[in-house]
C-alpha cells in the first residue's frame, strides 16, 4: 500500500474508532511494520500541526488517538450536544404517550388524564428533546401547549405522527383503570 493510501486508511480508522488505537493494530491494517507505521503517523501529526486543521494526533505509550484541537471547542459547542442516555420510566413514557396522541395539550390536561402531577415527567421529556412547547392556549392563564419533536419521531422510528399505532377503545379503558388504580395506591400510602 502506498504511503498516501496508508495515511488515508489510518485517518479513517482513528476517526471512526474515536479512541486510542495501538500502533501495532494500525500497522497490521495497513500491512506495514511498526516503524513505517510510526513514520506515517508522525508525518500525519506534522501535517495536522502545520496546516489550519481542526484535529491533531495525541500519543499514549504505543497508541495514538485523533482529537479535536482545543481552539475548536467553541465551534463544537455551537452545534453539538453532550450525548445523553434516555431513561424513560413508565411515568415518563405514559406522559409522552398522552402528549403524542393528544397534542397540542396543556400540562393540566395531561394531569387530568393521568390523575397525578406530571412536572417531573414533562421536564424530563423537554430535557430529552422529545417534546417542545408549541405556544400558549388562548384561555385564562394562557397555559403552555406541548407537542412532540422531530427527535421523538427519530427515537421511535416513525416518519410522522400518522404512523403511530392506533389505540383501540378497550386499551384506552384499560389504561384509564390502571392510572386510577395507581392514583388510589398513592393515596393509600
Amino acid at each position: 500500500m502506498d504511503k498516501t493510501r496508508a495515511q488515508a486508511v489510518i485517518e479513517a480508522v482513528l476517526f471512526t474508532m474515536g479512541e486510542a488505537v495501538e500502533v501495532g493494530r494500525l500497522a497490521s491494517v495497513i500491512e506495514e511494520d511498526i516503524k513505517t507505521t510510526r513514520q506515517i503517523l508522525e508525518n500525519m501529526e506534522k501535517e495536522y500541526a502545520a496546516e489550519n486543521r481542526g484535529i491533531y494526533l495525541t500519543w499514549f505509550d504505543n497508541s495514538v488517538q485523533m482529537c479535536t484541537k482545543a481552539e475548536m471547542y467553541e465551534y463544537l459547542i455551537k452545534i453539538a450536544r453532550a450525548p445523553r442516555k434516555l431513561v424513560l420510566t413508565d411515568t415518563v413514557l405514559e406522559t409522552l404517550s398522552i402528549i403524542a396522541y393528544k397534542q397540542p395539550i396543556t400540562r393540566v390536561e395531561i394531569e387530568r388524564i393521568r390523575g397525578v402531577s406530571c412536572d417531573h415527567a414533562i421536564n424530563k421529556l423537554l430535557e430529552y428533546d422529545l417534546i417542545t412547547e408549541l405556544g400558549r392556549l388562548d384561555a385564562p392563564g394562557r397555559p403552555l401547549l406541548f407537542g412532540t419533536t422531530e427527535q421523538f419521531l427519530r427515537c421511535f422510528g416513525v416518519g410522522s405522527l400518522e404512523e403511530l399505532p392506533e389505540l383501540n377503545p378497550v386499551q384506552m379503558e384499560e389504561f384509564k383503570q390502571q392510572a386510577e388504580a395507581e392514583v388510589q395506591l398513592q393515596l393509600d400510602v
